[in-house]
Parts: structure tokens; sequence; C-alpha cells
């Protein structure tokens, strides 16, 4: 509720448009198919401590929301800086003219990976907004997950698109690129 209103009130106090920012919304989940979607934060917190909400993906890719640190959400109260970490994918609010969505990325795996990484490249601040938040309903699987389960052709060619990214990533920012291949061999 309201989180329309509180995203364009947030762009134009952060100054979004005249700077390269990137505003995370803190992402959390149900396993139950009917929600009470909650009205304000404090009562997704209450939700959340009685175990009726989760922080996305904790059970099967914490690394995924991890460095939106949600404990530090708990009691934030303005907009906070995280930095890049491997395999960050947040939900976003940017600029229009921000980098695109890499093509390579269709189906599952790797599309918000790798424009949050190249977002981080162009040196955009990662914000997580203190009052904002989503909440994902339950779904059956994708077509695409299941093939990329299923399929060591399809994990194998997203690898092979991954290396692709990253010497693409290395042409356009030089050295400055080399923490994320640094980072995806430290896995």
């Amino acid at each position: 509720y309201g989180l329309y209103d509180y995203l364009r009130n947030s762009i134009q106090q952060l100054e979004l448009p005249q700077r390269k920012a990137a505003l995370i919304v803190p992402a959390f989940e149900t396993l139950h198919y009917r929600l009470t979607f909650p009205k304000s934060k404090a009562e997704l917190l209450s939700m959340l401590d009685m175990g009726s909400l989760y922080t996305f993906r904790y059970h099967v890719w914490p690394k995924g929301h991890a460095p939106t640190d949600y404990a530090k959400w708990r009691t934030a109260t303005m907009p906070y800086r995280v930095a890049w970490q491997p395999d960050f994918e947040p939900y976003v609010v940017v600029r229009r003219d921000c980098p695109k969505y890499d093509q390579r990325f269709v189906g599952f795996g790797w599309n918000k990976v790798s424009h949050i990484m190249e977002l981080d490249a162009q040196e955009y601040e990662l914000l997580v907004l203190p009052n904002a938040f989503m909440i994902h309903m339950p779904h059956a699987p994708s077509f695409d997950i299941s093939k990329f389960r299923l399929s060591a052709g399809y994990r194998g060619c997203l690898q092979t698109l991954r290396e692709e990214f990253h010497q693409d990533l290395s042409r356009r920012y030089g050295a400055a690129a080399l923490k994320y291949l640094t980072a995806e061999r430290s896995l």
C-alpha cells in the first residue's frame, strides 16, 4: 500500500533524475497462497517475526538478496547504501537511461545478477529504501527453471554466457571489472 507514491517521493528527495542510483525495494515472500497484505512496515515486521513472511529466497538462494541487509532495514529510517556482492539480484527502481538487461540472459538465470553487475560497474549507488517492500507470492515453477534444473546442457550454456558477459565487462570497464571475475572464481 502506498508504494507508488513512496517511490515517486523517494525519487524526488534523492534527486534520482540527476544521479546514478538504483533504489532497492526489499523483497519478502510467503509460502501461503492467501495473505492479508501488510499495510505498513510495522505490520510486515510483525508478520516476519511470527513466521508468516520470510526474507526473499532465504532458504533457497540467500546470496541473491542478503546484501540488502535486512537486519539494518528493520530499524532504518533513511535510505542506506549497500555494496555489490556476487549473485546480488535485488528488485530495483532506476532511471530510464540505465543499462538495459543483457539479452543473452533470457529464461532462467543471471538476468538480474548481470544487470546489477553492470549498474555497479557504471558506479551506480545501490540504495535500500527503508519503507518500501514487496512480497513474492508462491506459484508453480517456471518452465525455464525446470529446464535449468534438469538439463546439464542448459546449465553449460548459461555458464558460457556468463563467461562472455565477464569478458564484455572487462573490455568495457577495464581493471575495474576484475572484481566480478575474481568474485566469480572464488565461489
